[in-house]
């Protein structure tokens, strides 16, 4: 199974371009920071990761704006160009 469900911040937004099919597509960055356990000890995590969202979620993102605070959920995947992994957002849900 591949899914990663992250508390994360919205660090950029990119510029708006369409799929072949015609549905909106935004490209962004997520910053998540936390203290998790690893091996009996807390460890501290601070992350960047690049994300990309389709349709919907991608015009919920946008009103969602820089800095805003959510719960993102989706898939990881290769980037187009093959280099590195990429965040596919296709879900959002408001932070606490």
């Amino acid at each position: 199974m591949n899914q990663l469900i992250l508390q994360a911040q919205l660090l950029e937004l990119g510029l708006v371009r369409y799929t072949p099919a015609g549905l909106m597509a935004l490209d962004l960055s997520l910053k998540h920071e936390s203290q998790v356990q690893e091996a009996g000890k807390p460890r501290r995590v601070s992350m960047e990761i690049k994300a990309v969202a389709i349709g919907e979620t991608a015009k919920r993102l946008q009103a969602l704006g820089i800095g805003g605070q959510a719960l993102f959920s989706g898939f990881l995947s290769n980037q187009r160009n093959g280099r590195g992994t990429i965040f596919h957002v296709t879900a959002v849900e408001s932070s606490p």
